[in-house]
């Protein structure tokens, strides 16, 4: 992804919208024992709908005495609306993984599916449901704390969910039904080479790719859910493409977690991030340990007039696709002229931005149906986050 941060913080400021609404609540699932106190909490989910400006007076105003507990700087806000509108973004579309094919979803072909990936797979994804709500309730919670606006995209939440009889007929922010996954990013890990001195890396499941907003990831009706006893490949290949979807979100999060606390100023704040992140990168070492275990197969889809053909990556395969290389190849890291290092990449300046995740976002399909306006607020909140600057601070 290119970097984008050739934007001032006032042209930033100018671009982002903010909203004149409180919050709304998100219910969590009732989902497990240790996460309890997620069934209880009133999820204050707000993001910024559109109106007015986003870092408006009270932004401005923590400029003039960053180092008071009591206030931020201009540019730990924007990150931390950002990162809160990154995290309903995914808290939407975790919830309908969860609908379908979590611990308490019905039993389905679909969620037999996803047990071929790992016996526990239904379990992870209820885990991973609770940890994004509670990341997007504590950092709109956390910027009320310091007087700052809160984020609420529950204006834009009016796509429609998957037709299968058992799911809330409620509007969601995210359109899993027409996907175009990244898959990148397991060969990225398994190679020895930087992004952030250039590298690029194929898709370990190049058909994915193909025919952007081809690929469905969760059932779209009843028919699709499947015989539990003896799934289809039709309905595999919907679990699967959703198993390599669930590593292509979490990597995302994992490296834009790295890149924004290097632009931080409060402590606080660098606490916040390195804590929160570090949940993302057990996600994603969770997910890519799983997506390899797909069984071989190719199915056409169609609905969305599309093919795709997963092979057996657990044996036969170079390093670069090998399915339990599941640890991060040591690779170039600061300097060409330093050992390799095996580290979350990238976090380089110009390799990955704010701005370039919601464009991957964008590509992935997971906001088709939106308006432009939707698209244009969650870019704008990328942008006054890239245009971010560390300060002398606490």
């Amino acid at each position: 992804m290119q970097s984008d941060t050739n934007h001032s913080n006032d042209n930033a400021a100018k671009e982002a919208t903010e909203s004149t609404q409180l919050a709304t609540s998100l219910s969590a699932p009732s989902r497990l024992a240790r996460r309890s106190f997620l069934r209880n909490l009133g999820l204050g989910a707000v993001l910024l709908a559109p109106g007015a400006s986003l870092l408006s007076a009270s932004a401005k105003a923590a400029d003039v005495s960053h180092k008071n507990n009591h206030s931020l700087t201009r540019g730990d806000v924007a990150i931390l609306q950002l990162l809160a509108a990154a995290e309903l973004i995914e808290a939407d579309l975790w919830q309908q993984y969860n609908e379908l094919g979590g611990v308490n979803a019905p039993d389905s072909g679909y969620k037999a599916g996803l047990v071929i990936l790992d016996g526990d797979q239904p379990q992870y994804i209820a885990d991973n449901t609770d940890d994004e709500i509670s990341h997007a309730a504590f950092l709109n919670a956390y910027l009320k704390s310091k007087g700052e606006k809160q984020v609420d995209l529950t204006h834009f939440a009016n796509l429609t969910p998957s037709q299968v009889s058992f799911v809330p007929q409620t509007g969601r922010l995210t359109n899993l039904k027409e996907l175009s996954v990244d898959t990148s990013w397991w060969t990225r890990y398994r190679s020895t080479t930087n992004p952030d001195f250039g590298a690029t890396f194929p898709d370990a499941v190049p058909s994915l790719r193909k025919n952007p907003g081809g690929h469905a990831a969760i059932p779209r009706n009843n028919n699709e859910l499947g015989d539990p006893n003896n799934p289809s490949d039709h309905v595999k290949a919907i679990a699967f493409t959703a198993g390599f979807h669930f590593g292509y979100i979490e990597q995302g999060g994992t490296s834009l977690y790295a890149t924004l606390a290097q632009k931080v100023t409060s402590l606080e704040v660098l606490r916040i991030l390195l804590s929160i992140g570090g949940s993302e990168i057990m996600h994603f070492q969770t997910w890519q340990d799983k997506a390899g275990n797909a069984t071989p197969l190719t199915d056409f889809d169609p609905i969305n007039n599309s093919t795709v053909t997963f092979k057996d990556l657990t044996t036969g395969q170079p390093e670069t696709l090998q399915a339990n290389l599941i640890m991060p190849e040591p690779c170039e890291f600061i300097s060409p002229n330093l050992p390799p290092c095996a580290i979350i990449r990238p976090t380089g300046p110009g390799q990955l931005d704010a701005t370039g995740v919601i464009k991957s976002f964008i590509e992935d399909g997971l906001f088709l149906g939106q308006p432009p306006e939707f698209t244009q607020l969650i870019l704008s909140l990328a942008r006054a986050a890239d245009a971010a600057d560390r300060e002398d601070g606490d």
